[in-house]
């Protein structure tokens, strides 16, 4: 039997997106982001303006019931609570010159309400949310100049919240613009029309701004932490054939790519060959090298829900997770929306990262999104949810497993610790919580929050340091 490895300072919580579930999208000088014209995620092109059956727009109202939330959060014993701040509530187009103090008193009310409890704040700064203005008006991270905007708004809030937040999370998921332009990188160029000159330039505005950001934020606090933050999916080839082997590779790459820059500081030498390959001469600004070099990431974060397997063949048939696309692993189960579960690939994950940078690493998003069914238990209403609380228990024994490999791991955050509207799908029963909110895909619902049997498995493990998990 597996003896569980997990140190006593481990970081145990839960993760959400400001995007997906605080509502009040208009409320107190915020401003439309990307978000809002995405009523159907990834479905659908945007829409020019907001439209009704966009379950984002209202979320779970957090806005108002944040003290609640929180306190639950708490009951479950979480040590770090990982959210992202709006930009567009702080800089409503993005580009102005001073910020929105009303935004700004939001979120104070919230960090302070998780110190009240014990509760560090961890702050992803853009999580897919970006401006729309800044979309329409600059067609996004294609123009430089939002890297001065993004430097802008990261300083003012590391002003702000100095000594409340230490834990920093430059942009979500930064590697998903490849496959997500608009919602990723606020590229309004339809995706179709997207050329790699224009695609491969956002990417490195974004990587000079966050590196701006991480010297900013050490400026500010030197004990800020602040990481990249990467979608992780682990790849393997679909068979032997040395062709899969080598496509397997390139697809890594891709996604290596991004981690390479922020935790070594320079662009890989395999990005030589890709961007001869597709045409691309990036204009650099005379800074740039230096600041990526200089300003390099305290720690990795990631998410990780699924692996996908990869073939030099086209016509093999494909499968999805969590926005990337491969084949489908004849070896392994998928959830109900096709996404392979696979908790043996979050250690090979930890293990290829670690190995490959020798940084601290931090699991900052995995779960199971799956149709819960409340019933009536004998406190009340209730989800008997012991698919997800297997999911969930098989992934932290792996994560146990890399422990004892040698791995540094800081922490955990659970996606979607209470349930929150889709970012791919902009469903709401597609649920990923701890905690029930009853609102439904016709936006129709009490919003009011039950716990769910995960909740009392979660807090279990919090409490026990992981002891309680199922060998």
């Amino acid at each position: 039997m597996h003896k569980i490895n997990f140190p006593d300072n481990f970081l145990w919580g839960g993760a959400t997106a400001a995007n997906q579930y605080e509502g009040a999208y208009l409320e107190d000088g915020k401003g439309l982001s990307v978000q809002d014209v995405l009523p159907h995620g990834l479905k659908t092109p945007p829409t020019p303006e907001p439209t009704e059956d966009n379950l984002k727009l209202a979320g779970i109202d957090f806005y108002h019931r944040y003290q609640e939330d929180i306190r639950l959060f708490a009951e479950m014993g979480f040590k770090i609570y990982r959210t992202s701040i709006a930009w567009s509530r702080i800089f409503p187009r993005g580009d102005e010159e001073e910020p929105n103090e009303k935004g700004l008193e939001f979120y104070d009310k919230v960090f302070d309400e998780c110190l009240r409890y014990g509760i560090q704040p961890m702050v992803t700064i853009s999580h897919y949310e970006t401006p729309l203005y800044l979309a329409k008006t600059y067609n996004g991270w294609a123009d430089r100049r939002l890297i001065d905007f993004y430097c802008r708004y990261a300083r003012t809030i590391f002003e702000r919240y100095k000594g409340k937040v230490r834990y920093w999370l430059t942009f979500n998921e930064i590697n998903s613009i490849l496959a997500a332009p608009f919602m990723s990188g606020a590229i309004a160029t339809p995706k179709e029309e997207l050329t790699s000159q224009t695609l491969y330039q956002a990417i490195h505005h974004e990587m000079v701004a966050s590196a701006m950001a991480t010297k900013i934020g050490h400026e500010i606090d030197p004990e800020n932490k602040i990481g990249c933050m990467v979608l992780g999916m682990p790849t393997y080839p679909l068979t032997p054939d040395p062709d899969d082997v080598w496509k397997n590779l390139q697809v890594d790459r891709d996604n290596l790519m991004f981690t390479d820059i922020h935790v070594r500081g320079y662009y890989p030498s395999y990005t030589k060959k890709l961007f001869a390959e597709k045409g691309v001469t990036l204009e650099m600004g005379p800074e740039d090298e230096k600041i990526l070099k200089e300003n390099t990431v305290d720690y990795i974060g990631f998410s990780y829900y699924s692996s996908l397997c990869q073939s030099a063949d086209p016509t093999k048939e494909t499968a999805g997770g969590n926005i990337m696309k491969g084949c489908p692993n004849p070896y392994l189960k998928t959830t109900q929306w096709g996404w392979t579960i696979d908790p043996k690939g979050l250690r090979i994950l930890l293990n290829t990262l670690y190995d490959r940078y020798q940084k601290p690493l931090f699991i900052v998003e995995n779960g199971l999104g799956a149709e819960d069914q409340l019933v009536m238990g004998p406190d009340g209403p209730t989800v008997e949810d012991d698919y997800r609380i297997q999911y969930l228990n098989d992934h932290l024994i792996q994560v146990s497993l890399a422990i004892e490999d040698g791995v540094e791991i800081w922490g955990y955050t659970s996606w979607g610790c209470i349930d929150l509207v889709s970012a791919s799908t902009a469903e709401m029963k597609k649920r990923y919580g701890y905690i029930y909110v009853d609102r439904d895909n016709d936006g129709k619902g009490t919003l009011a929050r039950y716990k769910k049997k995960s909740f009392y498995w979660y807090r279990d493990v919090i409490k026990t340091n992981g002891q309680n998990l199922a060998t």
